[in-house]
């Protein structure tokens, strides 16, 4: 595994009273794809949330390239370089295309891949079809594919990409695929929470398997899709 940018030891999480997270931990190297996966109601999102700071939460670790994160509010760790792709497709439904991404524009930072609209038309050219177009006219999985290019605008070192194929058309969910992949290919580390084992396989290199709030198993893909005990008993559904 690469040099860590993320590092995440006992984190906790709550919902008012219910305790959800129960001692998480994983990594993220740099330039590397980790899928967080699990059934509903595992504890994925909330993991997510967690490390951006949306919920209550405690942790023995929580670093973002040697910087702690535990303390900081949602926004400063934004500023620090945590892009967060949430899996309600929340886009500014009055502005157009274009008018989106500059609201998520943000100066480069160092060892990040630098994105420009026209870069993001190149990886999503179905949103270079609809430059002009408001949020209201666009299908759910070009409001998706809007909403993880604002974030890029934001030049993210770390991105948080929150069940990327729920719901989408299978065309829809093979081009996010493969823009996962490319930004893999830029050097993007991304911790993604995924349910669909053949998502997670065709862009992760590693996997964190969660039930109820606690890690269960870690390793690569490969040795994922290896083990059948591992996929009945946490991913079966």
């Amino acid at each position: 595994m690469s040099e860590a940018l993320l590092t995440v030891d006992g984190l906790q999480a709550w919902y008012g009273r219910a305790h959800i997270l129960d001692g998480i931990a994983l990594t993220v190297g740099r330039g590397e794809v980790v899928a967080l996966m699990g059934r509903n109601g595992a504890g994925k999102t909330t993991t997510l949330k967690a490390i951006m700071g949306l919920v209550e939460r405690r942790a023995a670790t929580l670093r973002l390239d040697g910087c702690d994160l535990s303390a900081l509010p949602t926004h400063r760790i934004a500023r620090l370089g945590v892009g967060y792709v949430p899996e309600d497709r929340r886009i500014f439904a009055d502005l157009t295309v274009e008018e989106n991404l500059e609201v998520g524009r943000q100066p480069p930072r160092p060892g990040a891949p630098v994105w420009t609209p026209e870069k993001l038309f190149a990886l999503f050219p179905n949103l270079a079809e609809m430059r002009g177009r408001r949020g209201t006219r666009m299908s759910g999985g070009e409001q998706q594919m809007l909403t993880l290019a604002r974030t890029l605008m934001g030049n993210p070192s770390l991105l948080l990409l929150d069940e990327p194929s729920e719901g989408l058309a299978p065309l829809i969910v093979r081009q996010m695929a493969d823009a996962v992949r490319r930004l893999k290919a830029e050097g993007l580390s991304v911790l993604l929470s995924e349910q669909s084992l053949s998502f997670a396989s065709a862009v992760a290199d590693r996997a964190c398997v969660i039930e109820t709030g606690r890690l269960r198993w870690t390793g690569t893909m490969t040795e994922l899709m290896a083990d059948d005990g591992v996929r009945a008993a946490y991913l079966a559904v």
